[in-house]
């Protein structure tokens, strides 16, 4: 057990993604609201960094299937 709340419980369901051109857009469009985000608002970042995390892995799904690959 640890001693604070992880981003991602690894026991949840494998990510879904769009196509590989669809990541790409999504995780652009992402990147571009993330920059107006205020960096001293605390609560604004956690969401900026969760919002990454799905992105992230949404893009690496997207990724994997393009080139055949399973995990």
């Amino acid at each position: 057990m640890t001693s604070y709340n992880p981003l991602r419980d690894p026991d949840d369901a494998e990510v879904l993604p769009a196509s590989l051109d669809g990541e790409l857009r999504l995780a652009r469009e992402y990147l571009a609201q993330a920059a107006t985000s205020n960096i001293h608002d605390h609560v604004a970042m956690l969401k900026i960094a969760v919002g990454f995390d799905h992105r992230l892995r949404g893009l690496i799904a997207a990724i994997e299937a393009e080139r055949g690959e399973s995990r």
